[in-house]
């Protein structure tokens, strides 16, 4: 088994130490939240970048027009109902009252239809529906209509689980392979643009205008009430630094503690550790189909024979078994997606001989192959670690790069050379909710170069998750989700590489934390 990971900066002994941030420890405003986040806010359009941090930052500042709630069926959200026609092909929407946008103009039918269209550009399921869409029309200003070709049963689903957040109209006309201009948005905080510096911090403050749901929250849905006027964003690269500010009260809530950490701080006075995604997080080692040597679909399913999902695991979660589960395949384990079908891939004994004789067959003759790690994400650095020692094992000639998520999300994009800024690799976690089933499941696209980073091209795949849109019944769903995993294993988009369930730490003086998929700040407040 490949070792315990190195990237412990300090581990307790930085703990002991105390905190090493730029301002004296000062006593918590009681109307201020003070949060470390995952990672660096590189770009705050969640439409144009699937970075988590990214969409943690949109459920603050723009609402969807559903929410899924936690048995992740949608609700009502910014929509007071729906009409389905007879037909199941024209679906009228109409907004509840009190909508605003945060320069207090008020969210209208046509925002909503620009908003779904940019969205649709860029989300799997967005893709689909417009696939299937003849016209969207504005009938006045709170209500409007989507009309079909086909039936599509998903809509609710896909608009309220899948990051369809609506923006202004002159916003949401922006490109959407452009990075918007301004972030006006619809939601319960504002975000304080003016006080976003990348890489250190971001603010948000409480908007007034938003009007809550009157349900209890639950998941995205219900009512998203904003009890603190302020949540301000600190990023700590370092997790011992951002574990010993949560100990002297410096900050209110670590998003991911390190693991190796997490023991000494259920130990702390004034500090709670808790899981509070129950879906977890799905990781994958994402190869770039577009560059040598990984456009060769024989040389990634070489690798399947070394790939033990239990050193992946045990190398980020350590001895807490319970934070990890192997045995992980295309969908996120415990759904309906979820199958068996040609797990022995992954399950069987590995073999170190036969992969060395299968990328002898590939062709491989030692090109370089440049693997970025996020210096500043602990859990996946740690993987690339171990993907590292994986590739070397069998001869591969692995380029390490180390670099911010910052840089990696940007260099991500590039479909040039490695030593042209491009790239061949890297590891990364999708939450469970995400890759739970085809139609959100971007990683799973073989749609080429308008697809998501990596560009893996399978027309057989569109045709299966076209069909699973299209599909009867549960039963002839899951057929279609057990042809889509084999078909993964024959062309290997991404490879699996387990699953673990991120702790969050937090001073036991809040509450109210709603239980979704990434953090939410409405409801959580101080005691």
């Amino acid at each position: 088994m490949i070792g315990r990971r190195n990237i412990l900066l300090g581990g307790g002994a930085a703990l002991a130490a105390g905190s090493q941030l730029a301002r004296p420890a000062l006593a918590q405003a009681a109307r201020v939240l003070k949060f470390v986040p995952q990672a660096n806010l590189a770009n705050p359009d969640p439409i144009w970048t699937s970075a988590t941090v990214a969409h943690i930052h949109g459920h603050m500042v723009w609402e969807m027009l559903y929410g899924i709630d936690d048995q992740l069926i949608p609700r009502p959200q910014m929509v007071a109902g729906h009409e389905l026609s007879s037909d199941s092909l024209t679906w009228r929407l109409t907004l509840r009252d009190g909508l605003k946008f945060h320069d207090n103009e008020p969210v209208r039918a046509i925002d909503c239809i620009t908003s779904i269209n940019r969205w649709s550009k860029r989300n799997g399921f967005g893709q689909q529906l417009a696939s299937q869409l003849a016209e969207m029309k504005v009938l006045d200003d709170k209500r409007f209509e989507i009309r079909l070709t086909s039936p599509f049963p998903h809509l609710p689903y896909a608009l309220g689980a899948a990051a369809c957040f609506i923006m202004p109209e002159r916003i949401a006309k922006t490109d959407a392979f452009t990075q918007i201009p301004d972030y006006v948005g619809s939601g319960p905080f504002r975000f304080l643009r003016n006080e976003w510096v990348a890489g250190a911090s971001a603010a948000y403050a409480r908007f007034e205008g938003y009007v809550p749901r009157q349900e209890p929250p639950s998941f995205w849905s219900g009512g998203k009430v904003a009890h603190f006027d302020r949540v301000e964003w600190q990023v700590l690269p370092d997790p011992s630094t951002a574990a010993a500010a949560l100990q002297r009260g410096e900050v209110d809530w670590v998003e991911q503690p390190l693991f190796d950490l997490v023991p000494t701080l259920r130990k702390s006075p004034g500090i709670k550790i808790d899981a509070l995604d129950r879906l977890g997080n799905v990781a994958m080692i994402v190869p770039n189909h577009v560059q040598p040597p990984f456009d060769n679909p024989k040389l990634l399913r070489a690798l399947l024979p070394i790939v033990n999902q239990e050193d992946f695991v045990q190398a980020v979660v350590g001895d807490q078994a319970d934070l990890g589960a192997t045995g992980v395949g295309v969908f996120t384990p415990r759904t309906p997606s979820a199958n068996t079908a040609g797990m022995e891939v992954l399950t069987s004994k590995r073999d170190l001989a036969l992969a060395k004789k299968l990328i002898a067959e590939s062709g491989y003759k030692g090109e370089p192959i440049l693997l970025m790690s996020p210096s500043d994400q602990p859990a996946l650095a740690t993987m690339a670690q171990v993907t590292e020692a994986l590739f070397k094992s069998v001869g591969l000639n692995v380029q390490f790069a180390s670099m911010d998520w910052g840089t990696l999300v940007q260099r991500r994009t590039s479909k040039e050379l490695p030593e042209k800024g491009g790239w061949s690799c890297y590891c990364t976690t999708w939450a469970g909710l995400s890759v739970s089933n085809p139609g959100s499941h971007t990683p799973l696209r073989g749609n080429g170069l308008g697809g998501h980073f990596g560009w893996p091209t399978d027309p057989k795949m569109e045709e299966m998750r076209s069909a699973w849109f299209q599909a009867p019944d549960a039963a002839a769903q899951k057929k279609l989700c057990e042809e889509m995993q084999l078909q993964v294993f024959k062309n290997v988009p991404f490879i699996p590489v387990g699953q673990w369930f991120y702790p969050t730490a937090y001073r036991s003086n809040l509450s109210g934390f709603v239980r979704t998929s990434s953090p939410v700040f409405w409801n959580v407040r101080r005691t």
